[in-house]
């Protein structure tokens, strides 16, 4: 009964495995880490980020861990994978020591659950070891349009060279999945190819190394969508042409999309509707006859827009209307006319001639009406008138004339050469000529005469004269002088009153000169020209004339002439003038007065007063009176100035022009600074320039100087000194006296500048060095030099790093003790300040008055020292320093003075340089350096004749020469010598002796004192030929 049960068995097991192998297929699983997070290095004040990935099913939950408890706090931020595979852990800032610690990230699901752990380093600034990541240019805002290309810049360094990864949004940028449309190129930049809205957003670049991390600042990209309306970028414009002519119109316009352009002529297409270009379309206009307007029409999907063009086709303007006259007076005509044109007139000319003149017409330009007044006229002449129109072609055709006379008007004036002369002792003739501008017809004319001109015209007797020129005046007094005026008068009124004409009641007396005139013909002279009276005899003419209204009245006898010229006048003078005719019975009534300036001339003096003063740095201004007013010869009609620097870069000379005569000062500017200038004045006339002025020297203003300082050099002289030297900046960059410098220095750590800049002042033109002491051993320092004026700090120089040593020892306790066996003991003691185990000493010692002195190193056990060979007499210098590792400290100075004896050696070398027959020249040297003991203060010389053993002569040698001449000896004898030194104790001995021989008294030969030295006795002689 067990069979078939078994049978079951057997056939159901292949149904369960297929079961559970289905079951298993879509069964659950644990979380798989596919990315896991790595230790990192960061630094304090920046940025950690851990990612962390994982798969499964169900999708596996990420949880971030610190120290076992879920990570909660204001400065860690969890951002999820878009795709939900996991998270970032973020942390800024970072702080040390709280944020270092194991970072555990959990991921788990109903299956399973998993973790991986990572450390987080923080670093403060100064535990950054060296090739930590730097980030040397990190990305920028961006702003590009979609579809448009992308490039995030990022440049780093470290050792070793870091590697660059890209955070988008604080996620991971992935650059493998997206076709190769974000790449990071080789530059360590990210590149974005066919932009979309979806790559906006912040970026940040960071850069790895063993040595740590480094994240740059975050920089946001926007990708921009246009959408744009068309509209005009280059609008068609209006154009003129003349008949027949082409043109071409342009019209642009841009969008986004970018829009269709076509022309149309009011309903017509002008533009095929399968041939319409994007963007730009030209019409193309020939032989064009009539003005019209062009439409262009620019459309897209956002909208139309349309702008018109006008085509005008020019001519000239037809001829005006005949002019109508609508008012007249004695100087006007007004005129109206018709425009005679359909088109714009851009303005009238109105013509105007006296009729029946072969004068060219006359024209007013610019009338914008049809109605003008056209004044000026003279009354009572006849004028034609016509009128042109003109447009921006040019100007057309006159209309008709139109001819008028203007209105008559008294005589504007008097009746011309009126002249009088006597018929007898109580009748005069009087005779004119008719006005030069009569303006009407002239009725006639009123004679008035007296014998008291300064009575009013209206007291004086009148003659009325209907129509003549010519009239006799009778039952006047004899022996009298009578005044005589005439006038014109028309319909409308009378004249001006001719000049007053005298004459006397006498016969035979000759009457007034006609036509009087001046006229000036150079700066220095004028010519008077007059007519003779009529029917007199006359012996000569009497010039009264002076310099002005109260000038002192001169007198001239001329020949019976009709002219004189009058000369040795002063230039631009006003001077009157009378006129009187003799004849044997008398002198004549003379003319009016009149006047005559003469011509201008060049000034004959400078302007006066000549002043300068100098504002700024750059610029003087010149003051200036003008010359004495007689010595101006003429009207001053502008000024000129001429200046030239002395001591600058432009020595050229220059010139200004035409300054008003108004003027009296000028400012002359873009001048040298700190330059001597020499500057004059001149005074001109229509006729020339007068003499310059004395010049004067003036500097312009200092400023700061616009050059540093050169050569600038910085030695570290220890550890907590520099010497600073340096050179005056270029004297053209000066500007100025130079009143000092100043030496601005900074601590410089990594680079940049630390703690208060600092200076120093040195108030000396002349220097050019400084020793800045106080520094800090073994640091750096950045120098700069500025020379100041009185107007402030120039320029600084280039900065000059320099390190200053590490410290060395402080100076040394230094004993000097002088023996009397010309040895001095030097003894010392170890400095206060060592700065680690001393390494020796050295000495340096020897005579202040010689160059080089004696060095010598001891080691740092020794504390003592004899010197040796100490003279007497001389000051000597010992300088002792302590040397540690770094090197030689300071130097401690001491001096001694050893007291002066006498000599105790002889002057050497004491020879002949030459002789005569009555004179030996000798020279000897110092005494040995050691011998001498002291300053020599003088020599002795001893000598005496060999052949007189008790007569020695002695002679002092002061001041303490070399060299002596021994004078007054006897030819041709020999003379035995010998010489020493002084100090002021006394004299050292003398020197060996030496002979020298006078020459014999020969005239005829030449000898030459030989001297040779032979076992310690020199014996002189000479050779003659």
């Amino acid at each position: 009964m067990l069979v078939p049960s078994c049978r079951t068995m057997h056939v159901v097991r292949p149904v369960v495995v297929l079961l559970c192998l289905l079951l298993y297929a879509d069964a659950e699983t644990p979380p798989k880490f596919t990315r896991t997070p790595v230790d990192q290095t960061g630094v304090s004040g920046g940025v950690a980020s851990f990612i962390c990935q994982a798969t499964g099913d169900p999708r596996p939950k990420i949880v971030w861990n610190k120290k076992g408890k879920k990570v909660s706090n204001q400065r860690f931020e969890v951002i999820e994978f878009d795709d939900g595979s996991g998270s970032v852990l973020r942390i800024q800032p970072l702080r040390t020591p709280r944020d270092e610690a194991i970072y555990e990230c959990v991921a788990s699901n109903s299956v399973g659950e998993i973790s991986v752990s990572t450390r987080l380093t923080v670093l403060r600034e100064d535990q950054i070891p060296r090739g930590f990541p730097t980030i040397d240019m990190g990305p920028q805002l961006k702003v590009v349009e979609r579809t448009r290309t992308a490039t995030m810049l990022c440049a780093a360094s470290g050792n070793p060279d870091p590697e660059i990864t890209w955070f988008k949004d604080f996620l991971p940028v992935d650059t493998s999945n997206n076709n190769g449309r974000i790449k990071q190129l080789r530059s360590g930049a990210l590149q974005i190819e066919l932009s979309e809205e979806s790559d906006q957003g912040k970026y940040e670049c960071v850069a790895t190394n063993s040595a740590g991390t480094r994240y740059s600042a975050p920089a946001n990209l926007y990708v921009r969508v246009r959408r744009v309306p068309p509209r005009f970028s280059i609008p068609p414009t209006n154009h003129e042409i003349m008949p027949g002519g082409s043109v071409n119109i342009t019209c642009v316009a841009v969008g986004s999309p970018m829009p269709y352009v076509k022309w149309m002529l009011g309903a017509e297409d002008l533009t095929p509707e399968d041939d319409m270009p994007i963007g730009r379309n030209v019409l193309e206009l020939n032989d064009v006859r009539q003005s019209a307007n062009y439409t262009c029409v620019a459309m897209s999907t956002l909208g139309v827009i349309e702008a018109i063009a006008q085509i005008t086709v020019k001519a000239l303007p037809k001829p005006p209307g005949t002019p109508v006259v609508t008012e007249s007076t004695a100087t006007s005509i007004t005129l109206t006319w018709d425009s005679g044109n359909p088109e714009p007139v851009s303005y009238y000319i109105i013509q105007h001639k006296p009729k029946n003149s072969e004068e060219p017409y006359k024209e007013i330009d610019g009338v914008a009406t049809t109605r003008y007044s056209v004044a000026g006229l003279s009354p009572y002449s006849e004028y034609e008138f016509r009128v042109v129109a003109v447009n921006n072609i040019g100007r057309g055709p006159p209309s008709e004339p139109v001819s008028t006379r203007t209105s008559e008007q008294a005589p504007s004036s008097a009746p011309r050469n009126v002249q009088a002369r006597m018929l007898s002792s109580t009748t005069i003739l009087v005779q004119w000529e008719e006005p030069e501008e009569p303006n009407g017809q002239i009725q006639g004319y009123r004679v008035y005469y007296t014998m008291d001109p300064t009575q009013h015209v209206n007291s004086w007797m009148k003659h009325n004269v209907a129509d003549s020129h010519i009239t006799t005046i009778g039952n006047l007094v004899p022996q009298k002088t009578y005044s005589v005026k005439v006038l014109a008068f028309t319909s409308v009124g009378d004249g001006p009153l001719s000049s007053d004409i005298q004459v006397i009641t006498q016969t035979g007396v000759p009457g007034q000169p006609l036509n009087f005139k001046a006229e000036p013909e150079s700066e220095t002279s004028i010519l008077l020209s007059w007519t003779p009276p009529r029917s007199d005899t006359i012996s000569s003419y009497e010039l009264v004339y002076k310099d002005g209204e109260h000038g002192e009245e001169q007198r001239v006898s001329t020949e019976p002439t009709t002219s004189y010229r009058l000369q040795g006048l002063r230039p631009n003078s006003l001077y009157l003038f009378r006129l009187a005719a003799r004849s044997p019975q008398g002198l004549g009534a003379s003319t009016a007065e009149i006047s005559a300036r003469t011509m201008q001339s060049k000034p004959s003096a400078p302007p006066q007063d000549i002043s300068c003063t100098s504002p700024s740095s750059t610029s003087i201004l010149v003051s200036w009176k003008p010359p004495p007013v007689e010595k101006q010869n003429g009207i001053i009609t502008a000024y000129s100035i001429k200046y030239i620097g002395i001591d600058g870069e432009d020595v050229k000379p220059h010139e200004i022009l035409g300054i008003s005569s108004d003027s009296t000062q000028y400012l002359l500017e873009q001048l040298e600074k700190w330059t001597e200038y020499r500057i004059s004045v001149t005074a001109h006339t229509d006729v020339g320039p007068g003499p310059e002025s004395l010049a004067v020297l003036i500097r312009t203003d200092e400023d700061v100087p616009s050059g540093p300082p050169r050569k600038v050099e910085v030695e570290a002289v220890n550890s907590t000194a520099v010497k600073v030297s340096w050179r005056s900046p270029v004297p053209n960059k000066q500007h100025g006296q130079i009143r000092g410098y100043q030496v601005h220095y900074v601590r410089m750590e990594n680079g940049e500048s630390k703690g208060q800049p600092m200076l120093k002042d040195i108030m000396l033109a002349d220097a050019q060095e400084m020793i800045i002491s106080g520094l800090q051993p073994e640091t750096t320092y950045s120098f700069t030099v500025t020379a100041y004026t009185t107007k402030g700090d120039g320029a600084r120089s280039k900065p000059k790093l320099v390190s200053t040593t590490g410290a060395v020892p402080g100076k040394p306790r230094l004993v000097i003790s002088h023996t009397q066996m010309n040895t001095a003991l030097i003894q010392w003691h170890p400095p206060v300040e060592t700065f680690g185990p001393l390494q020796g000493y050295r000495l340096k010692f020897g005579r202040k008055d010689m160059d080089t002195l004696t060095i010598m190193e001891f080691s740092e056990k020794e504390d003592h020292f004899t010197a040796t060979d100490i003279h007497k007499g001389a000051s000597y210098v010992f300088r002792l320093s302590a040397r540690n590792k770094v090197g030689f400290g300071e130097e401690m100075v001491k001096e001694i003075s050893v007291p002066e004896e006498v000599p105790s050696g002889f002057p050497q070398n004491l020879h002949s340089e030459s002789s005569t027959s009555t004179s030996v020249q000798l020279t000897w040297q110092m005494p040995l350096l050691a011998e001498r003991n002291g300053i020599i203060t003088k020599y002795t010389i001893l000598y005496r004749d060999i052949n007189v053993a008790y007569q020695p002569v002695e002679l002092a040698v002061v001041p303490a020469d070399t060299t002596m001449t021994l004078s007054g000896l006897k030819p041709d004898t020999t003379y035995d010598v010998k010489v020493r030194a002084h100090t002021s104790k006394g004299p050292g001995p003398y020197s060996p002796s030496v002979q020298f021989r006078t020459l014999p008294v020969d005239q005829g030969r030449i000898c030459l004192l030989m001297a040779l030295t032979f076992k310690g006795v020199s014996v002189c002689g000479y050779q003659c030929f």
